[in-house]
């Protein structure tokens, strides 16, 4: 379709005009159209550090120009930092090294990638609880937290038991999973964001509200998170119950999304006022829904299509800035429902998924999970 290219030759354009700009840094939220804080400087184990790299290496794939291989490279060797200092990773792991060393190692073989994947592996596995079946999350007094963002890490424990042969690691992500199921899905098809157990007994003993406007509201990043992490867990596995859960979520996001034109609010179950809206949940949402549209049945396949199209479709009509001299392409991102400072934001994750989504459309992605 002529939108498909169309955006795809826009998005190719900026990301290029992008690249040119930010020798080594490390982006997160343009401001004022300039990404001037470096990640590098700011946190560089913050969660988002590999998205930039994930989209250099979805270009890269697709065009072939090296100048996207090569940053890619410089963020996936500045992360090696982050490994040292150690303390400052978490759960997040999974979306850091995906999007860097395991798509590095997939792509172009790069033993030393490999090695880098397989490292952060481990340490994502060394933090399950035996005790809650979860993998925790974050750090500090957090030790009995899970969050339904850690379905989208999973991807590389399952990476690594294909890898390795070694069977542990996918079972860590089965039963992070299958608790997920349990505890952080709701009958409706929404989640919660957040479960917290108690790490000694593995007993829940509250599900408070976290990004999203409250206790028992819906999140949409969060409806996202679990959308698309289920259907990549079906995809590693072929159990039924995760398509079934991922088709669930998908449904509740679909029906809330009908009510504001194919852009999501940052929360479904928010007041009507102030409006706050985050763009960002409705593109990874509607790479989520792709993917389910290629793997269920015929019949079923064109709700999904139909709907993460339409999401995408909307997106670059409406809410894109396609000016290759500022920087960020997706506006109107937000961070967290109650954090006015990264609210209606071009955010870098929203730009990934924008970029996934499109590939997807054009039959030219590369599957970074």
């Amino acid at each position: 379709m002529d939108w498909i290219r169309d955006s795809l030759e826009k998005t190719e354009k900026k990301l290029e005009a992008e690249a040119g700009r930010m020798g080594e840094k490390i982006p997160y939220i343009a401001e004022n159209g300039r990404y001037e804080k470096d990640m590098r400087d700011e946190n560089l184990s913050w969660w988002t550090n590999g998205f930039w790299a994930g989209m250099m290496w979805q270009m890269y794939h697709a065009s072939g120009k090296e100048l996207f291989k090569e940053a890619a490279c410089k963020t996936e060797k500045t992360l090696d930092r982050a490994l040292e200092n150690y303390e400052g990773l978490h759960h997040d792991v999974g979306f850091m090294w995906m999007h860097t060393a395991a798509a590095d190692y997939r792509l172009t073989g790069n033993p030393l990638s490999r090695k880098r994947a397989l490292h952060v592996a481990n340490l994502l596995a060394g933090r399950f609880n035996y005790a809650g079946k979860f993998i925790r999350a974050w750090n500090l007094d957090k030790t009995g937290w899970m969050i339904v963002d850690c379905m989208m890490n999973l991807s590389l424990l399952y990476w690594a038991s294909e890898e390795t042969g070694d069977p542990r690691y996918a079972q860590i992500a089965d039963m992070h999973a299958d608790t997920a199921m349990k505890e952080v899905m709701r009958p409706d098809g929404s989640c919660n964001h957040i479960v917290v157990f108690d790490p000694e007994t593995g007993a829940v003993t509250e599900k408070p509200g976290g990004q999203g406007y409250g206790e028992g509201s819906a999140w949409s990043r969060g409806q996202a998170w679990a959308l698309y992490g289920f259907a990549l867990a079906f995809l590693h596995t072929g159990r039924e119950e995760y398509l079934d859960t991922a088709k669930r979520a998908a449904h509740y996001f679909i029906a809330n999304i009908a009510m504001t034109d194919h852009v999501s609010l940052s929360d479904f179950r928010a007041p009507e006022e102030p409006v706050v809206w985050d763009t960002t949940a409705a593109a990874c949402a509607a790479c989520g829904l792709l993917q389910i549209a290629e793997m269920v049945p015929e019949l079923e396949q064109g709700l999904y299509r139909f709907h993460g199209e339409k999401i995408l479709k909307r997106l670059t009509e409406t809410h894109c800035c396609w000016d290759e001299v500022k920087d960020g392409i997706l506006q109107y991102g937000t961070a967290a429902y109650h954090r006015k400072e990264d609210t209606h934001v071009p955010i870098i994750y929203g730009d990934y998924f924008l970029t996934e989504g499109l590939l997807r459309l054009a039959e030219k992605g590369f599957m970074i999970w």
